[in-house]
């Protein structure tokens, strides 16, 4: 009587899971607009150094005056004739004139941190790229220890408080300690999230149930922020918009409970059993003490067994320590490196596109709903280890081809064609990432799922710190970050033939049972071309006593 099958009897796909896959959309739509805003905050339009002789003329015209200067943007002029510029020979340029995205206001044009400082939005992304990698590391880790539940409320709040304070930031300092406040929810509020419904949904429908809402909300909050802010018009107003709705997700503990499955790791049996039952009521359904009872007797026999043999708690080190859960672990670290850093790379490198950055971004972001459908289709037919191979092979293709195009056609007459290939990029990356997340949590046991999937997070985030320097090699030759990262993709599809499949398994909930995990499947097996091998993961009470003493 093991954890699915009690879940089976109280309800595991039914009202209480159909109000935590909301509640989960709710999530998906407040972490878009929150990690992207340091996006649009930040965003630098086009702009010339200010004269007096400039203020009465149109932006075309401005343009015009400006064609035959290098650097029109921190240039000062010393006069204009006849339409024509005279560069001052000292001095440096204190005013601009932007030409703002339909008069929308970020904090570079309301501060003018351009030219000289031009460094200072830099340092602000710095921190909050060094918020999100304590944030992750910390919140990550405290969700195996005091919970999924109340992890997830403490690092929304942070991401919600660091944007709200940023709002009325009018110097450096402030501005990089209140990205630092927010990047510490960065990525941690939705991942934590993601764990807690993936605990509660039956393996049947977990595929279905997690990607359409996905890509449905999520990829609702990407289309929607950029017109949001435009709408807006302020950054700072904007900032409010993405996080005041965050303290609705304070509401949370009202509607739903913490994992089940996370608390029988701990052995706290009665609170494992007070949720189930909760669930149970939530569904209409009656399940009789008895079961419950089986279901304790089964996990605490299952617990003295393990703890006989391996006395010492799970930990994520502790999945060094073997060869199988090893290798397994470093490939999930170097492949979130490089899915998150393709990610970054081909979602914000969109300018020079012949298109406005905030509107190419919003119409390439549609792509979010035939990626979530790909993954509905075809997951659960060719099997994780497959869709996720396929997903990065067909991104890395369809990312070299679209460098190449860039190089040679001209951006402005060829706007359209662009458009598609960048969104056809960005449907293969998303495609490869939303894969990566559930692939990861299956191949994870549950007594370490937490710390576990922020860490290969973190690293994935630390990655995501390189992505300007990728974009800057086209500099040196226009399809270089393409090629690039196309050349990562197709890498990360030849590192997924090393993990082991997780479809229709019983999934590891300790270390022990994550080091036999499809012990003796070969490499190759795809559940599309043939039948599944015998499997040690088949009986879920079976205990190998030389494997758990390798895990000790």
């Amino acid at each position: 009587m093991d954890f699915d099958r009690v879940l089976e009897k109280c309800g595991n796909f039914n009202r209480f899971q159909i109000v935590l896959l909301l509640l989960y959309g709710y999530t998906n739509i407040i972490s878009s607009l929150h990690y992207f805003s340091q996006t649009l905050i930040t965003f630098t339009p086009e702009h010339w150094c200010s004269h007096d002789k400039l203020s009465n003329l149109s932006l075309a015209e401005v343009r015009d005056v400006y064609a035959n200067i290098s650097q029109p943007s921190c240039t000062l002029l010393d006069d204009v004739i006849n339409g024509s510029a005279v560069v001052a020979d000292v001095g440096r340029c204190n005013d601009w004139i932007f030409d703002r995205e339909n008069g929308y206001e970020s904090i570079t044009t309301e501060l003018k941190w351009v030219c000289d400082k031009s460094f200072q939005p830099a340092v602000g992304q710095s921190f909050f790229f060094m918020g999100s990698v304590l944030g992750t590391i910390t919140f990550g880790f405290l969700s195996d220890h005091i919970g999924r539940l109340p992890a997830m409320l403490m690092t929304s709040l942070a991401g919600a408080s660091g944007d709200f304070m940023t709002s009325f930031v009018h110097t450096l300092p402030w501005f990089a300690f209140s990205r630092f406040v927010s990047g510490l929810s960065t990525d941690t509020m939705y991942y934590l999230m993601y764990i807690l419904v993936f605990e509660y949904l039956s393996p049947k429908r977990r595929t279905f149930g997690l990607n359409i809402i996905l890509a449905t909300f999520y990829g609702f909050g990407l289309i929607t922020s950029p017109w949001c802010a435009i709408w807006i018009g302020n950054w700072r107003q904007y900032l409010w918009l993405a996080s005041l709705p965050t303290l609705g997700i304070m509401l949370y503990p009202v509607f739903i409970c913490e994992s089940a499955q996370w608390l029988l790791t701990k052995q706290k049996y009665d609170r494992a059993v007070k949720c189930l039952k909760r669930v149970a009521k939530f569904n209409g359904r009656q399940v009789e003490d008895s079961v419950f009872d089986e279901f304790v007797k089964h996990y605490r026999e299952k617990a003295n067994e393990e703890q006989k043999l391996c006395p010492q708690e799970d930990t994520f080190m502790g999945m060094f320590r073997t060869p199988r859960l090893r290798r397994f672990t470093l490939t999930l670290l170097i492949k979130s490196v490089i899915i998150t850093l393709s990610y970054d790379v081909i979602s914000r490198n969109l300018e020079g596109l012949g298109t406005s950055p905030f509107k190419l971004f919003s119409m390439t972001s549609v792509v979010y709903l035939p990626a979530g459908c790909t993954i509905l289709l075809l997951q659960n037919i060719i099997g994780r280890k497959g869709m996720a191979c396929a997903s990065l092979l067909t991104g890395g293709i369809i990312t070299a081809v679209t460098g190449f195009l860039i190089a040679i056609l001209d951006p402005k007459e060829n706007a359209v064609l662009l458009a598609i290939m960048v969104a056809l990029g960005r449907y293969g990356v998303t495609v490869s990432y939303d894969a990566e997340i559930q692939y990861a949590a299956e191949i994870i046991p549950t007594s370490v799922r937490g710390r576990a999937v922020s860490n290969v997070h973190v690293v994935g985030l630390a990655s995501s710190s390189l992505a300007f320097y990728v974009i800057y090699l086209a500099k040196f030759y226009k399809p270089l970050p393409s090629l690039f990262i196309s050349c990562l993709l197709i890498i990360g599809a030849l590192l997924c033939l090393t993990l082991p499949e997780t479809l229709h398994k019983k999934l590891p909930e300790t270390l022990a049972d994550g080091e036999r995990f499809a012990f003796n499947e070969r490499w190759s097996y795809f559940p599309c071309l043939g039948k599944r091998r015998e499997s040690l993961t088949k009986n879920a009470n079976f205990i190998d006593k030389s494997e758990t003493q390798r895990v000790c």
